[in-house]
């Protein structure tokens, strides 16, 4: 079993953060699918010093999601410190991950993110001084390098275990590389190879059979898997299964429209309606994609005005799959 810190983990699968997606609904199914370990999208530093009460809600958590880490992002020690403090203080977290990842240019202009893999000095003063101001296990998450030419993931894992963080989590690609490419194993088997605490890797995992392959290449300690869930947690259920043997059945159509209809209801909780269904609008198309005739309802489903007009959508939409299934 996965040991962060003073945290157990259920299993070796977690949730990865997505900017603009990771929220407490998200979190929370995620975790029902069965997720070790979920993480939220990136808190910025600077808006919790200075108390931006829309970041702040971002650090709000569901009793339903744990084990949780906050992820924050920023390149200052001190209002990183007080970013570690304010978490420590006023959320249930179960951890603290450090974002040492993100390729976005903004992130990157704000010397945050994949940029801090440039300054190693900085970047151990950042990790030391969230560690040294949270009881919580602190965790990070970086790239193998700012790019092809600069590939320094085992330096910075090393400088992270110095200064006291719980465990990384490497992804294969550099900055550089963005989202394109393939995700590289041997750069996460390196680091597992430098350190003594936990290693999670990161990139390309859309099968079972990669994250074996993963596991076996490396030898890390946990997997993490961000896109390849989008519209489909149940993805998590089938990693397990294959993983330890056990049995995965494929969820059908209906459990897929279901489930999308759950998430849309979620949302309007948490954010309202008219902001959840705005989010909606863009997350919909993941739910029913493979399904019959989804690409039409995709497109009526990314022009949404309400939750009511979803339901009618969805149960117009299942008539219609009865139909074409029955017809097979």
């Amino acid at each position: 079993m996965v040991k962060i810190g003073d945290i157990e983990l259920k299993n070796q699968i977690i949730a990865a953060p997505l900017a603009g997606i990771s929220n407490p609904v998200y979190r929370e199914i995620m975790h029902d699918y069965g997720a070790g370990l979920v993480v939220s999208e990136m808190i910025s530093d600077k808006a919790l010093h200075y108390q931006n009460t829309k970041t702040q809600d971002m650090c709000r958590i569901s009793e339903g999601e744990h084990p949780v880490a906050l992820q924050l992002f920023g390149c200052d020690p001190v209002t990183m410190a007080e970013a570690a403090e304010y978490l420590t203080k006023n959320t249930n977290c179960d951890m603290i991950d450090i974002n040492m990842g993100c390729p976005v240019q903004k992130v990157v202009k704000a010397h945050s993110g994949s940029y801090l893999m440039q300054t190693p000095e900085l970047a151990y003063e950042v990790m030391r001084a969230v560690v040294t101001h949270t009881d919580r296990p602190v965790t990070v998450k970086m790239r193998a390098g700012w790019d092809n030419n600069h590939i320094n993931c085992v330096e910075i894992a090393k400088l992270a275990e110095k200064a006291g963080v719980s465990a990384v989590a490497v992804h294969g690609r550099t900055r550089g590389q963005q989202y394109t490419g393939h995700s590289n194993n041997a750069y996460i088997k390196a680091v597992k190879d430098a350190v003594n605490i936990p290693v999670i890797g990161n990139g390309d995992i859309r099968t079972p059979q990669d994250a074996k392959r993963m596991l076996e290449e490396t030898g890390c300690d946990a997997i993490m898997i961000g896109r390849g869930l989008l519209g489909r947690p149940f993805f998590l259920q089938e990693v397990d299964a294959y993983l330890n043997g056990g049995t995965y059945v494929e969820p059908d159509y209906n459990e897929k429209l279901d489930l999308a209809y759950h998430y849309a209801e979620k949302l309007c909780e948490y954010e309202g309606e008219r902001n959840g269904i705005s989010m909606m609008r863009g997350m919909a198309g993941w739910y029913i994609a493979g399904l019959p005739h989804a690409s039409e309802y995709k497109n009526r489903l990314s022009s949404i005005s309400s939750l009511r007009e979803m339901k009618e959508i969805i149960e117009e939409y299942r008539e219609l799959i009865k139909n074409f299934m029955e017809k097979q």
